[in-house]
């Protein structure tokens, strides 16, 4: 009986240490930021973000109109945005500057001036 109630201490005492160094490295962890992006014909709403360097960021992608895409080049990330659904995409800026985000999938007449800008800052 003795022994057993020491395995269930030594297992406890384990499990604590083990959550608390989980917590540690949460903490240490820049915390995710959440966007949510509309694009419609031929706009994306924010068409102008400001990211950190090195804060993740999930971009939650819609539209109501037509199949849509969402690329940003200069991180080597993009998305199809379809009507109804909705996309989401991580990315981690690890490096600072302006850089344009744009439609990839044709999207009508205006489709060559739907872009945004996304500037990076320390």
């Amino acid at each position: 009986m003795a022994l057993s109630m020491r395995r269930r201490l030594a297992v406890s005492a384990l499990a604590f240490a083990a959550a608390g160094g989980y917590l540690l490295a949460q903490a240490a962890q820049p915390k995710e930021r959440v966007i949510k992006v509309v694009a419609r014909r031929f706009t994306y709403t924010p068409g102008k973000l400001t990211l950190k360097k090195g804060q993740p960021v999930v971009f939650v992608l819609t539209t109501k109109d037509v199949p849509m895409g969402f690329n940003l080049p200069d991180f080597n990330v993009r998305a199809d945005i379809l009507p109804g659904k909705t996309a989401r995409l991580r990315v981690v800026p690890d490096k600072t500057g302006t850089f344009i985000f744009l439609c990839d999938i044709f999207c009508g007449s205006g489709h060559e001036e739907m872009h945004g800008e996304i500037t990076v800052v320390d």
